[in-house]
């Protein structure tokens, strides 16, 4: 069955920027088979005769989803993400979900702070089928996708009972938490992002571009209250969730809530990115830190360090209107390898047989010295953008590998050291980029140092 039209005016939300103007999975993923237990389309006569009258608002797709295809298909994706294995196989009977979930793709629109312009987004809206009244809200910003179309809302393609979900289009990391939240009795709210998803035309991404990101997840998160309300549902407490790129977007995200003044009950990270600057050192081997206590080796740096670094600096070129940062930032013999990928987030196998490194990506001199206008000026933005020192007055819990490839622990720790007393460090020991997010949804004290995973400790709270 093909998604079904279900369009469900929603007001549009106010344009909530409260004062936010002030990466990362594969290369392309390997293949998942899900499994075909039907899904079922929403839609239904009544709401089917608004489908003019929305105007591109609200809810347009829809479709329920099985607790069991739910989680058969984590079964499915979970050994991509517990590699190296930390945790024991995905358990139906000790994890599974408790109800059947609902799929809805949000639509709104969003003001970008750096650029002034008015974008159409999407973003997903997932909780118990047949839900009235009060739910707990899980808001997920998902981590960085080397792609256009690998995005929450996509997982209302399951609408057909014979999609199978796939490390290579499908944002595994929103199903994960779509089975272990919203298949647990809470809605789920998560934006696509600028630049993705099924509106965004031939525009480029806000990749760790805060003031996008953060108004981004504002407006969605706005829209999927009010769609929620039009389904006969209240928002109660709201918990936030990132992992990786969405990590950084959280904390934006909460520091941006609480200068506001919004109450969070309590937020979770993993694998954060949280001082810009010092990761761009990190990639390029320019900042090195010890091992982790308790270890005697540290991963190497992933393949594809080099094209999130191509995709920050697309980002930052567009959004901060810095013109010719991808030329003087980039070395003469990659600038074509980093435009093509910039533009189409595909290279042909020459290309990548030539893939730099961090390290070999980068002019010259670029942290020692002025190479460029741009290139100062796009380290100030990134320094700007850091999320290490803020002072966290409800509970929040850092999730950090000790064998993240991406992330060094010592990247963590001025987060945690400034944040204050609701500041709590969660280690993972063995825990690669990957498997440090799969933990902190359903490990356990043995995996998490001593401390309940992120779905126990949410309910503690709710």
């Amino acid at each position: 069955m093909a998604p079904m039209s279900r369009s469900v005016p929603v007001p549009a939300p106010p344009d909530e920027d409260a004062r936010a103007t002030g990466p990362v999975d594969g290369l392309r993923r390997a293949l998942v088979l899900g499994t075909g237990v039907a899904a079922l389309g929403l839609a239904d006569a009544k709401h089917s005769a608004h489908a003019a009258s929305g105007a591109g608002r609200g809810i347009d797709l829809s479709c329920r989803v099985s607790r069991a295809r739910l989680d058969a298909l984590v079964a499915d994706a979970f050994p991509l993400f517990n590699a190296p294995v930390i945790l024991p196989a995905f358990d139906a009977k000790a994890n599974g979900a408790r109800f059947d979930v609902d799929l809805h793709r949000l639509v709104t629109d969003v003001t970008v702070p750096e650029t002034g312009e008015r974008l159409k987004i999407s973003g997903l809206l997932a909780l118990p089928a047949g839900a009235k009244g009060p739910l707990p809200v899980v808001s997920w910003q998902h981590g960085t996708i080397l792609s256009f179309d690998q995005v929450p809302s996509n997982l209302t393609r399951l609408a057909d009972p014979t999609y199978r979900t796939s490390d290579a289009a499908d944002s595994l990391e929103t199903l994960f938490n779509v089975q272990r939240f919203a298949g647990q009795g809470y809605a789920v709210i998560a934006a696509d992002y600028v630049g993705k998803g099924p509106f965004r035309g031939a525009r480029g991404e806000a990749y760790a571009v805060k003031g996008a990101s953060v108004r981004t997840c504002l407006q969605v998160l706005a829209a999927g209250k009010t769609a929620l309300r039009s389904l006969g549902c209240s928002p109660g407490k709201l918990f936030l969730h990132g992992w990786s790129q969405g990590a950084i977007n959280t904390q934006w995200l909460h520091q941006a809530l609480r200068e506001d003044g919004r109450p969070i009950a309590a937020t979770a990270v993993a694998s954060p990115f949280n001082d810009l600057n010092e990761t761009w050192r990190f990639w390029t081997g320019d900042a090195m830190f010890p091992l982790p206590k308790g270890t005697t080796s540290y991963p190497p740096l992933p393949v594809w360090i080099a094209l999130c670094m191509i995709i920050a600096l697309g980002s930052y070129e567009l959004q901060y209107n810095l013109p010719g940062l991808l030329k003087t930032a980039v070395r003469p013999e990659y600038q074509d390898l980093a435009q093509t990928y910039w533009t189409r987030y595909e290279l042909d196998d020459a290309q990548m047989k030539r893939l730099p490194t961090g390290a070999e990506l980068l002019v010259p001199g670029f942290f020692e010295r002025f190479t460029a206008d741009q290139n100062s000026a796009f380290l100030r933005h990134l320094a700007a953008n850091r999320a290490s020192y803020w002072k966290y007055d409800s509970p929040i819990r850092f999730h950090y590998g000790l064998a993240d490839e991406a992330i060094h622990p010592a990247m963590v720790f001025r987060a945690l050291s400034a944040g204050g007393r609701q500041a709590a460090g969660v280690p993972v020991a063995g825990g690669s980029h990957r498997g440090t997010f799969i933990a902190g949804l359903y490990g356990d004290a043995a995996t998490l140092a001593g401390s309940d995973n992120i779905l126990n400790w949410f309910n503690s709270l709710r």
